[in-house]
């Protein structure tokens, strides 16, 4: 583990101490988990204020799930990916229903697939597929309407693995 990899872990753990407080307002506060293949690796919890003090991408799109233009902000994985200094060959996304799919590293790009942590500007809750969603700009470009896209669109995120 890099020194950088370890001081983004203490910042995550405090940002998350931090968010527990949100929760007594009713939100839903479900930390996102990171990990690694590699076996002495620790599981990264990264708080909605971890992932918000990130550079945000934001961009209106239609969906096959929602109605009309949405806007949604957050994170691309790939930065998300460069920020915790890690690499690997392939992203394993895991929902709360333990839905999963997994997307090679390569294909992320610096502006999608994002990590939205918002939509319309509010965060998610869990019933209006929150906490975290991976969007693309489905409407910006065919490449990203395609039935492998729509399937790496997983909503309820809540655990992501690299993998080497």
């Amino acid at each position: 583990m890099t020194p950088a990899f370890l001081t983004r872990l203490l910042f995550g753990a405090y940002a998350l101490a931090l968010s527990m407080t949100t929760s007594a307002l009713g939100q839903d506060v479900i930390p996102l988990q990171v990990s690694t293949s590699a076996t002495d690796a620790p599981v990264i919890e990264l708080s909605l204020e971890t992932l918000d003090s990130l550079d945000q991408i934001t961009f209106s799109t239609t969906t096959i799930w929602t109605d009309g233009d949405v806007q949604f902000s957050g994170v691309s994985l790939k930065a998300l990916l460069a920020y915790l200094d890690v690499d690997g060959q392939s992203l394993e996304m895991v929902a709360l229903n333990d839905y999963a799919v997994t997307m090679p590293v390569a294909d992320l790009e610096d502006v999608a697939p994002i990590l939205a942590t918002r939509m319309n500007g509010e965060t998610m809750s869990v019933r209006d597929k929150g906490p975290y969603w991976v969007v693309f700009p489905y409407d910006s470009d065919p490449k990203y309407s395609t039935e492998t896209n729509y399937a790496r669109s997983i909503w309820q995120l809540n655990r992501l693995k690299v993998v080497d």
